[in-house]
């Protein structure tokens, strides 16, 4: 199975891909571990894009991360589901400030070596406004009408828990 998880900045996108890659014993690959080598600088796109093509050439893959730049277009075509986060942006907000809280100095499991969680003006606006233009909510909206017969969207943690519900659940697990 093939499985492409996007959605907005602090939806959540990089738990429920690790949750669903530990349910159905999948593969997985965090696309900001691809866009960032340390200190949040940006991989050179020939070797990130490589990476990315050499990870998706399995016959089975979780993939966290929206990047257009990365496949995006035969990561949506070769994926048996999609799920797009598409959680509030106060939500959102506050699910970064409390990653932000919880990680402060470290490097998450999601994120490049040597990129410890930050919480700067820059990603603010990246979280409230600049991450969620008419133009991208467009471009989401668009996609998913695209792929419909595989898209599921999920608005709330409610849906996000009603959805792995679906799955079986090794062991505990919480979002």
């Amino acid at each position: 199975m093939k499985i492409a998880v996007m959605g907005y900045s602090g939806a959540g996108k990089s738990t429920l891909s690790r949750v669903l890659s530990q349910r159905l014993d999948l593969p997985l690959l965090h696309l900001d571990k691809m866009q960032f080598t340390a200190n949040w600088q940006e991989r050179d796109r020939a070797e990130a894009l490589a990476m990315v093509e050499a990870f998706m050439s399995r016959d089975s893959w979780v993939i966290d991360g929206n990047y257009s730049g990365f496949l995006q277009e035969r990561r949506l075509e070769e994926a048996d589901l999609i799920l797009f986060l598409d959680l509030p942006r106060l939500t959102c907000l506050r699910q970064a400030w409390g990653r932000y809280r919880q990680f402060r100095g470290q490097v998450r499991e999601s994120a490049a070596d040597g990129c410890c969680e930050k919480f700067d003006l820059e990603f603010f606006r990246w979280l409230v406004w600049d991450g969620r233009s008419r133009k991208r909510r467009a471009r989401y909206r668009s996609l998913m009408a695209q792929y419909s017969a595989k898209a599921v969207v999920l608005k709330n943690r409610a849906q996000i828990q009603a959805f792995l519900a679906r799955f079986p659940e090794s062991a505990p697990t919480s979002l």
